[in-house]
């Protein structure tokens, strides 16, 4: 039996800064996660794709993010069960829970952070026929490795944020970048409509809307795609086709907790603590939803601060915690008062 005070089910950034945030207050953090490394979608999907919404970085590799972020944890020694997913959850008579994975690991917890980002998920498919013959030799639904497409002709599908980056990203890759949507108008960020715009006019960007692309052709590998633009088709040769339409999130076991769900989210009360319905157990990053929902890091990175103040506070009834700066008390100083942070503070200044 593992025990810890805090289980945090999802090991991506939200999950991994909350290591932090708990550590802080001296409180023990022990992550389970279905993939076999840490770091989330950023790690398995993303490791190369650049993050320009990081504080103080004004960009930041996905896997360097996560490495920076294992390096801040590593002081506070959590512990991981990996390649595991949590499969059932039960509540004791003392408040603590015991939660038991699909191979039988059993964790014992005195708070429950569920962090799972998207939970389990698949790519979104474009609905082309024969279209999982080519996967894995053209059809690419992630970007995990660019150098993949080093030199490559490729054709990239979509009008979110991913397919607006990774075509921005790619231009200075891939020997020729073609951007396929079925609108005009995206739904990316205005910042990085503009850029695909601009990198249009330089040639580095083929855009081609309203279209969508209907058939593949090639001879065990992906050789060429048939456009319908306004009713009429266009054949293109590519080596590489790489639709971005999203992700099919769903949330796997977790949604039989008895845990209220809303359009497979958490539900969850951002006005105090990012707590669920079931006390003790919170939802923190993507996984959750309240009104005003922003799925961003750093907004998960707020809401794994207030989530581990307020399982400090539950596990520490009548116990007054003085919130105090790292940058007066290093790391290690959080078990002090407050007179002592204001005379550090004091003798900084003089």
């Amino acid at each position: 039996m593992i025990t810890t005070d805090i289980l945090i089910i999802g090991a991506g950034p939200t999950g991994l800064f909350a290591v932090f945030e708990a550590g802080l207050l001296q409180l023990k953090c022990h992550l389970i996660d279905a993939l076999p490394q840490p770091g989330g979608q950023l790690a398995e999907l993303y490791p190369k794709k650049p993050i320009f919404d990081i504080p103080g970085y004004p960009e930041v590799m996905a896997g360097e993010l996560v490495h920076n972020l294992m390096e801040q944890i590593k002081q506070f020694q959590p512990g991981f069960t990996l390649g595991e997913t949590a499969e059932t959850i039960d509540k004791l008579e003392d408040g603590t829970f015991i939660v038991t994975t699909n191979k039988g690991t059993k964790h014992q917890a005195k708070a429950i952070a569920i962090a799972g980002g998207l939970g389990t998920f698949e790519p979104r498919k474009p609905l082309i026929e024969n279209i999982a013959d080519y996967e894995e030799k053209g059809v690419e639904y992630f970007v995990k490795d660019p150098e993949l497409f080093r030199d490559k002709r490729i054709v990239i599908a979509g009008g979110g944020d991913s397919a607006l980056d990774w075509s921005i990203f790619l231009s200075n890759v891939a020997s020729e970048v073609t951007l396929v949507h079925r609108r005009n108008e995206f739904r990316g960020a205005l910042d990085s409509v503009e850029k695909v715009q601009e990198l249009k006019k330089m040639g580095k960007i083929n855009l081609i809307t309203p279209a969508e692309i209907i058939a593949i052709e090639g001879n065990g590998h992906v050789e060429r795609l048939t456009l319908d633009i306004n009713g009429v088709q266009q054949s293109l040769d590519t080596d590489f086709f790489i639709p971005l339409f999203g992700l099919t999130p769903k949330l796997g076991a977790i949604a039989n907790w008895g845990l209220e769900i809303e359009k497979n989210a958490i539900k969850v009360n951002n006005a105090l603590d990012y707590q669920t319905n079931i006390d003790g157990i919170y939802a923190i990053g993507d996984v959750n939803t309240y009104p005003g929902k922003l799925k961003l890091i750093l907004c998960g990175f707020h809401e794994a601060t207030l989530m581990c103040q307020s399982v400090y506070n539950r596990l520490n009834p009548g116990k007054r915690y003085v919130l105090k700066y790292t940058t007066v008390s290093g790391v290690d100083g959080f078990d002090g008062t407050r007179k002592e942070a204001e005379k550090a503070v004091v003798k900084a200044i003089d």
